[in-house]
């Protein structure tokens, strides 16, 4: 059985339940820490999928091991190898398949809720009925526009594209439902005054420093269950 690339950027940027989840699925990990400076593999055909986690940067950066990633990427889809992305990484999953990637029109930062899209194959994704309201944790200034034939499974009031599939195969997710409660009191340790400045602001898609600490355990655990139902169908596609 060939190992599930997870592809991490930066330290707040960590896999999260991630590992956990796919390894209760019957599945091996290997961690690429591109934040350590590990190179990008060459050839996708050494894993059954990838995850590509999140990070502070943005896709049209000028980094090196970004377009190496949108190449290895494309590789992937061309060998029907399934790749999924969180945050960042749904954004360069879209860009590299032919989407776009552009500024949301406001950050979303903290608790906020998504909602399912109608139709059986969001249903078949999320193992949930069409128009399910989801509290997930979000941190992004930039969005996506799916790439073509792809299929959005969830949206929200602040942020359209909240998830979708490309071929049933590939999976994109604007949001952290990989968070712990040890991750969200680091995102807060390192930016919380991002967050604390947005909501001065009066960004209603940021929530106050009080709310994002509130239920922290009951919240990320809710998420996980999500991202299990997600990953239970994505693996089927795993080589």
């Amino acid at each position: 059985m060939k190992p599930i690339a997870v592809f991490q950027h930066t330290e707040v940027g960590a896999p999260g339940s991630v590992i956990s989840i796919l390894e209760s699925l019957g599945k091996r990990c290997r961690v690429i820490r591109i934040v350590d400076g590990e190179p990008v593999p060459e050839n996708a055909d050494e894993f059954g999928g990838m995850v590509f986690m999140g990070g502070y940067m943005g896709v049209h950066d000028p980094l090196p091991w970004i377009p190496q990633e949108l190449a290895l990427i494309r590789q992937a889809d061309a060998l029907d190898i399934p790749v999924a992305g969180h945050c960042l990484g749904s954004q360069l999953l879209a860009l590299a398949l032919g989407g776009c990637v552009r500024a949301n029109h406001r950050r979303e930062i903290g608790w906020q809720q998504i909602v399912t899209e109608d139709g059986a194959l969001a249903e078949e994704w999320w193992g949930q009925p069409s128009g399910t309201a989801l509290l997930t944790f979000q941190w992004h200034g930039d969005t996506f526009e799916p790439p073509a034939g792809a299929v959005r499974i969830a949206t929200s009031p602040y942020c359209a594209n909240q998830a979708f599939v490309v071929r049933g195969l590939h999976l994109g997710m604007q949001s952290h439902f990989e968070m712990t409660p040890e991750l969200v009191t680091l995102s807060l340790q390192r930016n919380g005054a991002q967050l604390e400045r947005e909501y001065a602001q009066g960004n209603p898609a940021v929530t106050s420093m009080q709310e994002t600490q509130r239920e922290v355990p009951a919240r990320t655990a809710q998420m996980r269950t999500a991202l299990e139902r997600l990953y239970k169908r994505w693996v089927k596609g795993c080589k």
